[in-house]
């Protein structure tokens, strides 16, 4: 795989400017997600942005595959069997050590759930002396990088209930929890007995804050040290203030139209096409979230291979979005929406107000689609509306921020989008040859031209269809140092932290 590229990791400090009391030995974190509850397939993500649980293959900000507790693996000549070496000397919260078979214990439960790993062709997860071997029915080259998912975080046995869920956090982090309150807060302090460096800060707290304007409210006021994801609107104002300092990153995250290809008003490629047409894409990247460009193909540049160059660019021409649609039978309404036999072009775009931007960027998009006819309703509920309605088959169009970092290796994530297509991904479309490409790929087999053929059926077919790139952005307290911005989203680095002396 090539490596994934991003820009320097810019860490900003006030010098010369006076800063608030600070209290030495807490960092308070405000984010978007609430905790739904101790369990790694629903809310392992915070944990392991807390520093509260690991995995067993960590990665670097440039998405090059790090030791996390296995120091090394590798993997037989025929691609089928891949062995751990685990970490010497780790204990879990409770006191108990870390061991093969509680490794296992913890794998075997992962992928018992939803998830990335539970896609994979694995045969069997055993034990031996240091060591655990993972078996599998074909190759899968990007194992390794599944295993760096939040949902495949190693917990203590002692952590799950007879059923497999968990009911406690006993991970091996720098950080042991010592109040969870779901869905609202978290209290951990720093485990002495932590494998690796002591963090700076001993003591942090996590806050589920959904309302933006509350985070960007605690980050000035400085009742929130280290607040993540923020609106444009905040980020201009906060820029401006010495209270805190606000870091922003090109990430590998894409906001997008999931649209449902089988929903009669989409199931052609030219409706898609004349979808996208309709997307003034750049005024909305510009305009709405302060971004230079919107975006021209789904996967950005930041992302190494998967970005295409030679793709023509996906652009804004409303009247084309007209005479496609025309084509396809439709034709204006006294009140200017879209009929065709008898039906209106009337349709419903859920998306979420997790990430701030999105229900900006849904009432543009209700705009610019009325401009060629199109009527639609924005409902912005919750974030599991649209898996769930993926599944029920009631999803029309959904605005989402899809993560192709959610495994350091883009083509897990393509393949649960695309081949066959996840509940995040593409929905009533299938093409088979991206699946034999993916599968490819993800044998460890072919390379750039494989990339180059997927993201052309996708910019052709536009099963999804691209808005803007995306940048994070944060705030943290000033007096504060070694704050950065994981663009993988899987750390939020509390234990580098430190007090400015």
């Amino acid at each position: 795989m090539r490596p994934l590229k991003y820009p320097l990791l810019v860490v900003m400090t006030l010098a010369g400017l006076s800063s608030p009391v600070l209290a030495e030995d807490t960092i308070d974190v405000a984010a978007p997600f609430e905790i739904q509850s101790a369990e790694p397939s629903t809310s392992g993500h915070i944990f392991l942005r807390m520093g509260i649980t690991e995995t067993l293959v960590d990665a670097d900000p440039d998405g090059t595959l790090l030791a996390g507790l296995a120091t090394a693996w590798n993997v037989s000549e025929d691609g089928l069997t891949w062995r751990f070496d685990l970490r010497e000397g780790v204990l879990f919260h409770d006191g108990t050590d870390l061991t093969p078979e509680a490794v296992a214990n913890a794998l075997d439960i992962a992928r018992a759930k939803p998830g990335p790993i539970a896609t994979l062709p694995i045969s069997a997860i055993a034990a031996e002396t240091g060591v655990v071997t993972i078996t599998l029915t074909e190759p899968q080259s990007a194992l390794p990088a599944y295993l760096a998912e939040s949902r495949t975080q190693i917990l203590a046995p002692a952590a799950y209930g007879p059923d497999g869920q968990a009911v406690a956090v006993i991970g091996t982090g720098p950080y042991a929890i010592t109040d969870l309150r779901p869905p609202l807060s978290l209290h951990a302090t720093a485990f002495a007995d932590y494998w690796g460096a002591q963090p700076h800060v001993s003591n942090v707290t996590y806050s589920a804050v959904s309302r933006v304007e509350t985070r960007a409210l605690l980050a000035e006021s400085g009742d929130a040290d280290f607040v993540f994801n923020l609106d444009p609107a905040s980020v201009t104002r906060l820029a401006q203030s010495a209270a805190v300092q606000v870091l922003s990153v090109a990430i590998p995250r894409t906001l997008m139209l999931k649209v449902n290809s089988a929903h009669p008003f989409f199931d052609t490629v030219e409706a898609r096409q004349a979808l996208s047409l309709a997307i003034d894409s750049a005024g909305i990247a510009q305009a709405v979230l302060r971004y230079p460009d919107g975006a021209d193909q789904l996967f950005p540049p930041a992302m190494g291979g998967w970005h295409n160059p030679d793709l023509e660019p996906l652009h804004y021409d409303a009247e084309a979005a007209r005479e496609l649609l025309a084509d396809l039978g439709w034709e204006p309404g006294a009140d200017g929406i879209l009929t065709r036999n008898g039906q209106r072009f009337a349709l419903t775009l859920t998306t979420y107000p997790d990430r701030p931007e999105l229900p900006l960027v849904a009432a543009v998009l209700e705009q610019q689609l009325r401009g060629v006819g199109i009527e639609v309703t924005i409902n912005s509920t919750n974030s599991s509306e649209i898996p769930s309605g993926h599944q029920a088959g009631t999803l029309e169009l959904g605005l989402i921020a899809r993560n192709f970092a959610l495994i350091p290796d883009p083509i897990g994530t393509v393949l649960s989008d695309f081949a066959p297509g996840g509940d995040w991904g593409a929905m009533g479309w299938h093409n088979d040859e991206i699946v034999e490409l993916a599968q490819t790929l993800a044998r460890g087999e072919g390379g750039d031209a494989e990339r180059a053929r997927i993201t052309t059926i996708l910019q052709t077919e536009l099963p999804v269809i691209p808005v803007a790139w995306y940048q994070q952005t944060l705030a943290v307290r000033a007096g504060f140092e070694g704050a950065v911005i994981d663009p993988w989203e899987r750390d939020f680095g509390l234990p580098a932290m430190r007090l400015v002396k």
